[in-house]
């Protein structure tokens, strides 16, 4: 093996660029070159390939977002698609691809991998839905942003003796929500793997206010509805002089924090490891702290645990 090259695709997330960096840096300290694609699978169709030098790597650990582009690519589900990114990457001369996203961009990648070519999945998102891994590539980031978000949106509740719903990202997973809420103390916190009721939550808050606590927080998981549709159905109930709030996208750019860029340079440097090794078709996670890796097809049949648990802590540790 000789060249190895890399891409993101899906949405994008932080630390992104710090695995793009720890894949090209650990492949070229084994005497490999690393090729970047730009655009996802979008761009390995279209021929969208650069040589990535050392210098390319200067600064972009700390960077959001990534520096190779992404792109949805829908055809790639066709062998036909397949097939067409299979020609480019025999054009360029790369011998195995790591690839960064999440559920969708493993599809690609065990395609690829079926077709002969050893390919290592990376997760990169910030929902932290991809199962056989604690966190994905991301979320710690999308979490404080949120909580930094969250915080001051308590500010003005607690200055007007407001209820206010947030909505905040997470696709079908509640992991999003149930971190952000819990770290802010939420009134409340309603994602799609608990049963919740708007009656309860109602309940809560006129209890709430009825005890001296005038100032409400409920943050929603976009999984469960809209904002907006929320506080609509909780003014059914009552009238809490609530508003809705939607953090969305900034929560998949900004600045990395310290545990997404080291966990993303120990994945990047870990799928190296692996190709080097012979080995593809595998998805990289970490449990309880350590690098694992499981067959990309066994992704596809499990179910991403989610800490329903946290849903409980927050009722029992919130304002009663």
């Amino acid at each position: 093996m000789k060249r190895i090259g890399i891409l993101t695709s899906g949405g994008d997330a932080p630390g992104m660029n710090a695995a793009v960096r720890a894949v090209a840096g650990k492949a070229m300290a084994e005497g490999l070159e690393a090729y970047g694609i730009n655009y996802g699978f979008a761009g390995l169709v279209a021929g969208d390939i650069h040589k990535i030098e050392a210098a390319d790597l200067d600064g972009v650990i700390q960077r959001g977002g990534t520096l190779l582009y992404s792109a949805r690519y829908p055809e790639f589900a066709h062998e036909e698609g397949q097939l067409k990114g299979i020609e480019q990457l025999k054009r360029f001369g790369i011998d195995a691809l790591v690839v960064i996203g999440g559920d969708g961009s493993y599809h690609g990648a065990l395609r690829l991998t079926e077709h002969g070519y050893n390919t290592i999945g990376l997760p990169g998102t910030i929902d932290n839905d991809i199962p056989y891994t604690d966190f994905t590539i991301g979320f710690d980031t999308a979490v404080n942003t949120n909580v930094q978000a969250l915080d001051r949106i308590y500010d003005t509740a607690h200055s007007h003796d407001r209820t206010f719903v947030v909505e905040v990202m997470g696709r079908g997973a509640g992991d999003v929500a149930l971190w952000s809420g819990v770290s802010i103390g939420a009134t409340a916190i309603v994602v799609p793997e608990v049963d919740w009721s708007m009656e309860a939550i109602a309940n809560k808050i006129k209890h709430n206010r009825a005890n001296g606590h005038r100032s409400n927080l409920i943050v929603l998981a976009e999984g469960v509805m809209g904002a907006q549709e929320f506080v609509e159905k909780l003014s059914e109930y009552g009238d809490f002089d609530a508003r809705g709030n939607t953090i969305a996208h900034m929560q998949r750019g900004g600045n990395p924090t310290a545990k997404d860029r080291v966990m993303a340079s120990k994945m990047g440097a870990y799928a190296v490891e692996l190709l080097l090794a012979g080995k593809g078709g595998l998805a990289v996670g970490i449990q309880n702290n350590q690098l694992v890796n499981h067959n990309i097809l066994d992704l596809f049949e499990s179910k991403h645990d989610v800490e329903v648990s946290l849903d409980k802590l927050n009722e029992e540790i919130s304002f009663k």
